[in-house]
């Protein structure tokens, strides 16, 4: 791209070369200050450990499953390793932006119903294939045109979205379920959540220093122990686990190809690969930068890598995480660019990776306190999302189509819930609705009628 080689044309002169120059030395002077590992960046690099929830997904897809406790550990074990080396991977070299890598709950029902079927080896062969694929397109550089699914319009779409999807998942751990589950809106539940994220917004709002960087770290502390208290958390099964662990290669067999399986695991890499871009959007946005090409090809390449290699050793997909782009809002992070804490959280991922009984205890942290915390991130998330859609001319057409395309995003996947297969896993994802809506939308109502409208005039020019 010409980004990538050297400008042969005239630099700016006068007030906005030294606006320019000054400027990138204010950000080098803010990133140089924030690139030490200090106490606070530790804490901080914990923070996005404890946010992340990186073993949630494995542990929830085991025990649906109903894996044996060796291959439920495997599967964790390998999530955390791979989630650790991209997002180290990803911050130093690659995306290079302060973005922690898990495990996408898109694929959470495949593969459930992938386990519960006896093919999680299909399942692994369907991710490392699907993994393969946008490997190639990313090295290839076809990945860069879809740079039109970078405007404003269409990642305004796509965060906001995300944020709803997550509030979902948060609001059922901040009531305890659903009704009719044991627990559900009890007393002692609610209280945990409402401390836990007033915890939150009170210390990331009115909060100073270090005690607003770590309001949610301090907020989890408080409410687990609070949890503890009312007898509500049990830790006593970490005894179980063992203190080093590695994880097998392809422990549920050898490649196995079945189309029925392939196509709706490629069609839910789809939904991992839009909200990547969303997150990647978002951090950028927060930053104050600008989402760059070479960002979104190696970091998309790097994801599609570390997809391949969980899926190699028991685990599955790896994609951005959007929680922890929201603590960039209510930390330093985001204005000093830094991505110490992240890479930090990467070395912590590893090592917990191969001390089981240290991701036992992550795993065991009760709902409503992972509610309560989220609850925050997710409206964060939102804002940003609206934030982003401001950016946008504001006109009838463009308004019509950020109507339609969340409204669809929102409403459809509870509509069409009767789905099964690929439609399912298509129309059952508010994140891939809305980013297929607002890109097709877009298209038809607002570029191609600028395309006629301006081939039209390019006729009366040439006419006159």
């Amino acid at each position: 791209m010409a980004n990538e080689k050297p400008s042969t044309q005239t630099q700016p002169h006068g007030d906005a070369a030294t606006r320019k120059k000054t400027e990138t030395s204010v950000a080098e002077a803010g990133s140089s200050a924030e690139k030490k590992v200090t106490p606070k960046n530790a804490l901080l690099g914990l923070q996005h450990v404890l946010v992340s929830n990186v073993w949630l997904d494995p542990v929830f897809v085991a025990g649906a499953i109903g894996l044996p406790l060796a291959l439920s550990s495997n599967m964790v074990n390998a999530i955390f390793i791979v989630s650790g080396l991209v997002t180290l991977i990803q911050a130093t070299k690659l995306v290079r932006l302060p973005i922690v890598q898990g495990p996408s709950a898109a694929f959470d029902a495949l593969m459930i119903a992938a386990g519960t079927a006896g093919s999680l080896a299909a399942a692994g062969t369907s991710i490392f294939i699907s993994s393969l694929i946008f490997l190639v397109l990313c090295l290839t550089r076809v990945i860069e045109k879809l740079r039109f699914l970078f405007a404003p319009i269409v990642s305004g779409v796509i965060i906001f979205l995300v944020g709803v999807s997550l509030s979902g998942f948060t609001l059922s751990e901040f009531l305890g379920g659903a009704p009719g589950d044991k627990g559900f809106a009890d007393p002692k539940t609610l209280a945990v959540s409402i401390i836990t994220c007033v915890l939150v917004v009170v210390l990331s709002q009115f909060g100073k220093g270090m005690v607003k960087a770590l309001s949610y770290l301090i907020a989890l502390v408080v409410g687990t122990a609070l949890s503890l208290a009312f007898g509500m958390a049990d830790f006593s099964a970490v005894a179980s686990k063992p203190w080093l662990g590695l994880p097998k290669f392809m422990p549920y067999g050898g490649f196995d190809f079945n189309a029925a399986i392939f196509v709706p695991f490629f069609i839910a890499y789809l939904v991992a690969i839009m909200e990547a871009l969303g997150v990647y959007q978002a951090a950028t946005e927060i930053q104050g930068t600008k989402l760059q090409d070479r960002q979104v090809r190696y970091g998309l390449a790097g994801e599609a890598a570390g997809s391949a290699i969980s899926s190699l050793i028991g685990g599955f997909t790896t994609t951005a995480y959007p929680q922890n782009v929201a603590l960039l809002k209510v930390t330093d992070e985001g204005k000093t660019r830094t991505r110490v804490p992240v890479i930090i959280a990467g070395v912590v991922f590893v090592v917990l990776g191969f001390t089981p009984k240290a991701g036992a205890v992550l795993s065991l942290i009760p709902s409503p306190v992972i509610g309560g915390i989220f609850l925050p991130a997710a409206a964060s998330l939102i804002s940003t999302g609206f934030n982003t859609l401001r950016k946008v001319e504001s006109d009838d057409r463009t308004q019509v189509v950020i109507g339609l395309s969340l409204l669809l995003g929102i409403a459809l996947p509870n509509a069409l819930s009767g789905l099964e297969g690929g439609a399912h896993v298509f129309f059952s994802n508010s994140i891939l609705v809305g980013a297929f809506s607002v890109v097709i939308l877009k298209a038809l109502i607002i570029d191609l009628p600028n395309f006629i409208a301006r081939h039209a005039d390019e006729r009366t020019k040439q006419a006159e």
